[in-house]
């Protein structure tokens, strides 16, 4: 099999027995398609194997794989492992990460052709390391499950259509608001709501903005939903800054307290947005309502 990459064609083997999954979901993906890498990166991080809570117990490892790290790859690592493929198909796509990866002499599934940093969707990554790993029936099967997650949410929510979103978070010292053409974007639209235009407007080649003290009216829409990275859910909550935007005093805001529930939200994989429709919802519903 011979998969496009933003490196050029790769040729994988047609079943790999020894795969190594280093981006962003990787990992959860091949699991989800019935293989299990034998090292792989913990994104999130939910600590462990990597493997989060939404995965289902008959997807999970059954044996542990070495933990790789994330943004720092431990190279001698991986070439212990003496893989047969590499997964990094939501990831950097920074050529020097590329080159010291295909250094190994082994086949590396790097980031779609043509696509930018991190910004590999869901059904990409799917197709792609579903056609990798030998699994192209299994990866459709997945794909027609979470399309039908979309439709059925959306369906049974016709009031969410149309609605302006701002999708933000908060660290240490910063608010920030995601754009168009990151998962957590596309989920929301998925449901029937509409980018801001607002913040939209400010999208650079990065998925998310910085928001300064001075403009937090950025958030104003009709619904705000913020995951909290670094900080506790009540330093967004409790923030005078936050708690002065008009939807949020109006009661049209969700601010993602459950760690779970923030993980799969922002995971971007099959399984974590699927479980994520569940999750995010019902809140989504109830913030709307008041």
């Amino acid at each position: 099999m011979t998969i496009p990459t933003a490196f050029g064609d790769v040729t994988v083997p047609e079943r790999p027995q020894r795969v190594v999954a280093l981006g962003w979901g990787d990992a959860e993906v091949a699991l989800t398609l019935g293989v299990q890498p034998v090292g792989a990166s913990d994104w999130l991080p939910v600590g462990g194997d990597g493997v989060p809570a939404w995965m289902p117990a008959d997807k999970r490892y059954a044996t542990p794989p070495t933990m790789l790290g994330t943004m720092e790859v431990d190279m001698e690592a991986v070439a212990a492992l003496e893989p047969d493929l590499i997964l990094d198909a939501r990831a950097s796509g920074e050529r020097d990460r590329h080159d010291l990866l295909a250094g190994l002499g082994v086949p590396v599934l790097s980031i779609p052709a043509g696509g930018h940093a991190y910004r590999t969707n869901w059904d990409q990554q799917l197709d792609m390391i579903g056609k990798a790993l030998g699994k192209t029936a299994e990866a459709e099967q997945v794909h027609a499950d979470v399309e039908a997650k979309f439709r059925d949410a959306a369906a049974a929510h016709p009031d969410f259509a149309g609605k302006t979103v701002v999708v933000g978070s908060k660290m240490v010292g910063s608010y920030g608001a995601y754009v168009s053409g990151g998962s957590r974007i596309e989920l929301m639209k998925r449901l029937g709501f509409v980018q801001s235009p607002q913040v939209q407007a400010l999208a650079g080649e990065s998925f998310s903005v910085p928001i300064s003290p001075e403009r937090m009216d950025l958030f104003n829409a009709d619904l705000v939903l913020m995951s909290p990275i670094g900080v506790s859910a009540d330093d967004i909550a409790n923030d005078p800054l936050f708690r002065s935007v008009p939807a949020v005093q109006a009661g049209h805001a969700v601010v993602l307290s459950d760690a779970e529930i923030a993980r799969a939200f922002s995971s971007g994989t099959p399984l974590g947005l699927s479980h994520a429709v569940d999750k995010v919802v019902p809140l989504v519903a109830q913030a709307l309502a008041r």
